[in-house]
């Protein structure tokens, strides 16, 4: 074999492996935009949501004209506990509230620890809430219509997402934080300097992240990567007196 015919197939292997390559590449483009999002419908009992063998997937493609509409498939578990921190900045200085959730057929269970030692116990539907200190027996009691569970736990909501005019999202994909697939959520920066970013797992329908930043600065964050999926105990939906709120 002659040296100009040598080269030449040489050069003709070097140009089909490029044309591969390339072609594996744009594969791996298109996948990594779209998100599968499982079948979460709760069941009967609604104690359970986790997908079922078998359940059909949906293939959402995420970007900021389909980001809530993805999002819309998505339910949260009816039972789970999970540890929540959230860090404020401001300045050169910060503080952080750690709290533990517990959730249990519509109500949920926030116990946090406040800057002077103390311990905060709040349990709430949403419409009524009972709230007491440390390990004290008397506890308050009142209505709550304006004060949600999450509001409890100062953190936003995915909701918060659905109620953003679609304008004013300026990025959304599908993204991976310390091993939990989400869909990644940014706001373009409001009239008052705010940029609003959220991290909402594919797999539970639970907010994990959330940060907010002024002027491109963090001044918030949320995080509550792990979550706990077996029910909790009615023993943590128990008032001081002893009063068990959410039956067996």
């Amino acid at each position: 074999m002659d040296k100009r015919r040598l080269k030449f197939i040489t050069w003709g292997f070097v140009l089909l492996t490029a044309v591969i390559v390339a072609l594996m590449l744009m594969s791996n483009l298109r996948r990594s935009s779209r998100v599968e999002l499982p079948d979460t419908e709760n069941d009967a009992q609604g104690s359970e949501n986790v997908p079922t063998e078998g359940s059909a997937l949906t293939v959402v493609e995420v970007r900021p004209e389909t980001v809530q509409a993805a999002i819309e498939t998505l339910h949260r578990p009816q039972a789970y506990r999970r540890s929540v921190t959230v860090e404020y900045l401001w300045n050169s200085d910060s503080g952080t509230a750690e709290m533990t959730t517990a959730v249990l057929n519509g109500w949920t269970r926030v116990d946090r620890t406040l800057a002077d030692g103390q311990t905060r116990h709040v349990i709430t539907d949403g419409t009524v809430s009972y709230i007491w200190y440390n390990e004290e027996s008397d506890f308050h009691t009142g209505a709550s219509a304006d004060i949600s569970a999450d509001a409890e736990q100062a953190i936003p909501t995915y909701e918060e997402i659905l109620a953003l005019p679609p304008e004013t999202i300026t990025q959304a994909d599908y993204r991976t934080v310390s091993d939990v697939r989400c869909i990644y959520v940014e706001t373009a920066e409001d009239e008052w300097g705010y940029t609003q970013r959220y991290w909402v797992s594919v797999d539970t329908g639970l907010l994990v992240v959330a940060e907010r930043l002024y002027d491109g600065e963090p001044v918030y964050r949320m995080a509550a990567l792990t979550v706990d999926q077996s029910i909790p105990s009615t023993y943590d939906f128990t008032l001081p007196d002893g009063t068990i709120l959410v039956a067996e």
